[in-house]
Order: structure tokens, then C-alpha cells, then sequence
């Protein structure tokens, strides 16, 4: 008899995507956004998947052609993602079509409550693809986001 146990590949790593001006968190209105800057939010994303195993690749950009390209380039290559696409959600159709594009979970994160703000923010092109939607918890929407986002994986 055989002691061989099969190997279980890990999954995929999970793509973390910030959408612009989140580079200036910790800066930006801090009243809304809070202290916490983009290097605290990267790092609570890595500690929170890694308990789970899973991989993170990590970008923020301000240039809306290079999150598309990211994103395409993600199909095969990830098995979920948590985006936080800043202003780019109440915008953005092209981003909206892009994230079809993985066939994979998407959890979207906003650090404010983004429905009790300005009437313009209201309104998401990413939510109706999303798995999930969160809003208002600082940055532990993030780690609320790839705990889910492991779930939906396993």
C-alpha cells in the first residue's frame, strides 16, 4: 500500500486591485478615509489571505488603461478579485466590462460608506458583477473581502 499522499496544489493568488487617488490614503481626508495608508492596506490583504494560504498580487493605479490591462492580463492567472475601484465605480463602463473578462469572483471594497455620501457615489457599474459589496468599515472591508473571497474559492 502505497503512503504517497496526493499533492494539492495552492490556489491561484487573489488579485488586489486599488483604483486612483488611493495611492494618498493615510493623506486624503483622513476624516473620511482614515489614517491608514495603501502599505497598511497591502499588508492586511497579504496577512489575511496567507492564513488562508492564498497568494496576493497587489496594484493601485491612477491610470485607468493600466487597472484594464491588469485585469485582462489576470484570466488564468488569479482566482479572485478584491477591487476597490475608487472614483472608476461610479464611472467607469469599460472598467465594468473588464472585469468580466477573469471569470472569477469579484468582492468590491470602499473604505467609506459610499451610499450615505454624495448622490453621485452612489451608483456602482462594478456591483452588478460583483459577488459582494462592501462599504463603510475602514480598512478591515478588506480583510472582511478576501475572508469571503477564500470562501468562495475553497
Amino acid at each position: 500500500m502505497s503512503t504517497d499522499r496526493p499533492v494539492v496544489a495552492a490556489p491561484l493568488p487573489i488579485l488586489l486591485l486599488n483604483g486612483p487617488n488611493l495611492n494618498m490614503l493615510g493623506t486624503r481626508q483622513p476624516e473620511v478615509y482614515g489614517p491608514a495608508t495603501l502599505d497598511d492596506v497591502v499588508a492586511l490583504v497579504e496577512r489575511t489571505a496567507a492564513e488562508a494560504g492564498v497568494g496576493v498580487l497587489a496594484l493601485q493605479t491612477n491610470h485607468e488603461g493600466e487597472m484594464l490591462d491588469a485585469i485582462h492580463a489576470a484570466r488564468g492567472a488569479v482566482s479572485g478579485i478584491v477591487i476597490n475601484p475608487g472614483a472608476w465605480t461610479h464611472t467607469s463602463v469599460a472598467l465594468h466590462d473588464a472585469l468580466v473578462i477573469p471569470e472569477v469572483p469579484i468582492i468590491e471594497v470602499h473604505i467609506s460608506n459610499v451610499h450615505a455620501r454624495e448622490p453621485f457615489r452612489q451608483h456602482s457599474y462594478v456591483s452588478p458583477i460583483a459577488a459582494g459589496v462592501i462599504a463603510g468599515f475602514g480598512i478591515a472591508g478588506y480583510e472582511y473581502a478576501v475572508r469571503r473571497l477564500v470562501t468562495l474559492i475553497s
